[in-house]
């Protein structure tokens, strides 16, 4: 597999130094991403990054991806408008190993192949590198005028914030671009990928080897990903789309590809999966064929969601999706686990039920009004019962009189309500 190419009708690249496809046909070769250790998780920002170091794995080449432990200590200035906090080395350990556990469902670490992927931080080789030997080793080869031409730090000396940018962000570029020299040196890596933003940091790496090593290094990095109306990716209202089923559910990760315009998942069908150009030819064309089936925005969705959880976890967000949208029943509803159903019935209204009035079995008309009013009066419910319009547990309710006891908790805690086609209220059972 030719690795360029691939990217290349992917729409993943942005741009590449002179000699990268050559270098990359002629070997096998090793090349490493950055990933910022801020969080114990990746979000949905880091996967293009991380997709690319994968499709690289799989055209034989070696991946190498680097949690930046010493440059998370100090904050890269490209993109912000402000000084990042700082972080721990506790704290950056305990983000690293969680990071790992995350990639390695992404790349393969522990084969005896030669080209198995590698995790390194580069706090292990700056924590004992003395500021007086890295000003005389690595500060005299690039001068402050190469540095200042650097968008990132043309950026931030231009903005009209006044923040400024601290001697410590400044260096950074410094610490970037040795990093690469490290790599080069002990690992024999020659390419270093990014985003587009990165371009500036990794040039500074390829420029260090030139001058220190006399040595030969390329850049390659993928577009900035947007949305198709030009707002950032990756965040929703609630703040980033995370990998880690504590911060986004996978039920809310499946949503978030599920619910992407047709633009969108079009594009992001080629980034965040590996499925070759046929295939995803053929999903368009079913696409085109049929737009409000959403074929490209399932496929998506489904691919990723194995990809970052696994097939369980997809299935359960499928299901859960079809109790919201589509015409499951009660045995749908009791299939979900606690922490599915909570993320499905995220901001519904909530209302506390006592389990003594449930073990001895409470009429529907009580429980609905009295003990967790959602109807303002008994008289209200039993019309709309009627009507066909009040559900327990997805099942029409045809008697108000009808009891409820504790044969009907879901994970022997809650109780799902439903007045009408969309109002939904969760009985949580104390």
């Amino acid at each position: 597999m030719n690795f360029v190419e691939e990217l290349r009708w992917r729409g993943m690249i942005h741009d590449l130094m002179p000699g990268t496809e050559e270098q990359l046909q002629k070997e096998m070769t090793s090349a490493y991403v950055g990933i910022d250790p801020t969080a114990d998780s990746l979000h949905i920002g880091h996967l293009v990054s991380v997709m690319m170091l994968r499709h690289f794995q799989r055209a034989g080449h070696r991946p190498i991806a680097l949690v930046g432990g010493a440059t998370g200590m100090i904050g890269d200035p490209s993109m912000k408008s402000a000084e990042r906090n700082l972080l721990d080395e506790t704290t950056l350990r305990h983000n690293q190993e969680s990071i790992r556990k995350q990639l390695a469902r992404f790349l393969d670490f522990d084969s005896d192949a030669p080209n198995a992927a590698r995790l390194v931080n580069n706090y292990d080789w700056m924590k004992g590198y003395s500021f007086l030997n890295f000003i005389r080793d690595i500060g005299k080869h690039i001068t402050v005028n190469y540095m200042m031409a650097k968008d990132s730090v043309k950026k931030r000396l231009g903005s009209e914030s006044n923040v400024g940018l601290s001697f410590t962000e400044f260096s950074y570029q410094l610490m970037q671009g040795y990093d690469f020299l490290h790599l080069y040196r002990h690992e024999g890596c020659r390419l270093q990928m990014g985003g587009s933003d990165q371009w500036g940091n990794i040039t500074t790496g390829t420029e260090l080897i030139r001058r220190i090593e006399a040595g030969e290094a390329f850049a390659l990095v993928c577009p900035l990903i947007t949305k198709a109306d030009g707002t950032k990716f990756g965040k929703t209202e609630s703040g980033n789309v995370w990998l880690d089923r504590r911060y986004t559910s996978p039920y809310a990760f499946y949503q978030f590809w599920l619910n992407v315009s047709d633009e969108d998942a079009a594009r992001y069908i080629r980034i965040f999966t590996a499925l070759d150009r046929e295939e995803i030819a053929s999903i368009e064309e079913q696409q085109a064929a049929a737009p409000h089936l959403r074929h490209l925005q399932k496929r998506l969705a489904r691919e990723i969601t194995i990809m970052v959880h696994s097939v369980e976890d997809y299935e359960m967000a499928v299901e859960a999706s079809n109790i919201l949208f589509g015409n499951s029943t009660s045995d749908s509803l009791k299939k979900l686990d606690e922490e599915t159903l909570l993320a499905v019935f995220d901001g519904v209204p909530r209302f506390e039920v006592s389990k003594d009035a449930l073990r001895a079995g409470v009429r529907a008309v009580e429980l609905l009004t009295e003990q967790a009013p959602v109807f303002p009066s008994k008289g209200e419910m039993r019309k709309l019962v009627q009507s066909g319009g009040v559900s327990v547990n997805k099942e029409k309710l045809t008697d108000p009189e009808a009891v409820i006891n504790e044969a009907f908790l879901i994970n022997n805690k809650y109780i799902l309500a439903q007045k009408g086609r969309k109002n939904y209220f969760l009985l949580v059972v104390h």
